[in-house]
């Protein structure tokens, strides 16, 4: 449940600035998931998962029980690095975001 809900519509601008801007779909060459990403850096790789997604991904299933914190899934890091190498995914920041 979201404990700020923006109005004003610079505001909501902002939000969709940090959450979607510039997102790229990757789909896993494993299981096919799709996902939004985003690269501001060689080190800094946004994810944004789908609950579609979420239920697509067996790794994602098999490493999010018991475990806290924000599962991976080594074969859609994989699947990223590789769509940023044939240039699907552009890396940098634009004004910030």
């Amino acid at each position: 449940m979201a404990s700020f809900v923006p109005t004003r519509a610079e505001t909501l601008e902002d939000q969709r600035l940090y959450t979607s801007a510039r997102l790229v779909e990757v789909a896993c060459l494993d299981c096919l998931a799709h996902v939004g990403v985003k690269k501001n850096s060689e080190h800094h790789t946004s994810i944004q998962w789908t609950a579609e997604a979420r239920r697509s991904c067996p790794e994602l299933g098999r490493r999010a029980s018991g475990r806290e914190g924000h599962p991976a899934c080594p074969r859609l890091a994989a699947s990223i690095e590789a769509a940023v190498r044939e240039g699907q995914v552009p890396i940098g920041a634009e004004d910030g975001y």
